[in-house]
C-alpha cells in the first residue's frame, strides 16, 4: 500500500509539519485612506526574510516591508510624493523608479516582491497601464491604479555570508514552518513519490493533469511549450 507523499502530508497538518503561528502574526498591507505617516518601529517578524515596519498613519496602524536604510521617525506618505519608503499608485511614477510590495489589483493591499533586497522597475508606461520589470528579468502588466512602495527592501546581503552549519539552517527554516531537509523527488520510492523508483536521477518530463489534486501536482504546471525544441 503507497503512502501520502510529502507534500500531501504537509498539506493535511501534523505534529511533524506545522507552521510557527507567531512566525506569521504581522500582516503586511496598505491602508485604504491617504495622508502622511511615521515610522512608529522597526520590527524583527521570524515569518520574513526582511524586517518590517510599523506605520502610524491618523489613527490607524498597519505594517509593510522595510526598504533600504529606513529608520524609525521618518516620515511616510500615502498619496503621489515619489520618495523612497512613500506608497504611490503606479500610474504616478516615472521611467526608472524602483518599487517593491506591488499591488496585483487595486486595493489588495500588495502580493509581489517582498524579499529582502529585491525590486522591480518601471520601465514603461501606456495609458493606464504600466510596465514592470521583475527580479527574474520578465515583464509584467499592471494597472495604473495599483499601489506600491517606492525603493528597494532592506536586508540586500542576507544571502552572503554562508550558513556553514547544519543546524543554523534547521532553526531557520523552522522559524518559517518549512521542512527540512528534504530529498530529491527521483530519489525515493516509486510509492513515496510520482517521480520515484527510476532507479537513478533519469528525470523524465513530467505534464501534471488540470484536475490532479495538490499531492499529484508535480512536474510542468500547464506548459505552454512541449516536446524537443525546434530550430
Amino acid at each position: 500500500m503507497g503512502k501520502r507523499i510529502v507534500s500531501q502530508a504537509r498539506g493535511k497538518g501534523s505534529l511533524t509539519y506545522k507552521v510557527r503561528r507567531k512566525g506569521y502574526r504581522y500582516k503586511v498591507g496598505y491602508p485604504s485612506t491617504e495622508g502622511k505617516g511615521k515610522i512608529i518601529k522597526l520590527v524583527h517578524s521570524p515569518g520574513h526574510t526582511a524586517p518590517l515596519i510599523k506605520i502610524k498613519v491618523g489613527d490607524k496602524i498597519f505594517y509593510n516591508v522595510a526598504f533600504k536604510n529606513a529608520f524609525e521617525g521618518q516620515e511616510i506618505k500615502i498619496g503621489k510624493e515619489v520618495k523612497d519608503g512613500n506608497i504611490v499608485k503606479l500610474q504616478d511614477l516615472d521611467v526608472g523608479n524602483r518599487v517593491y510590495n506591488i499591488e496585483i489589483l487595486p486595493g489588495d493591499g500588495g502580493k509581489l516582491i517582498r524579499t529582502s533586497g529585491s525590486s522591480a522597475e518601471v520601465i514603461r508606461k501606456e495609458k493606464d497601464e504600466v510596465y514592470l520589470l521583475m527580479p527574474s528579468k520578465k515583464t509584467l502588466k499592471f494597472n495604473g491604479q495599483c499601489r506600491a512602495t517606492i525603493g528597494t527592501i532592506a536586508a540586500g546581503g542576507r544571502l552572503d555570508k554562508p550558513i556553514i552549519k547544519a543546524g543554523k539552517k534547521f532553526y531557520a527554516m523552522k522559524s518559517k514552518g518549512k521542512k527540512w531537509h528534504f530529498t530529491s523527488a527521483v530519489k525515493v520510492n516509486a510509492i513515496d513519490h510520482p517521480f520515484g523508483g527510476g532507479r537513478g536521477k533519469r528525470i523524465k518530463s513530467k505534464i501534471a493533469k488540470r484536475n490532479a489534486p495538490p499531492g499529484r501536482k508535480v512536474g510542468h504546471l500547464r506548459p505552454k511549450k512541449t516536446g524537443r525544441k525546434k530550430r
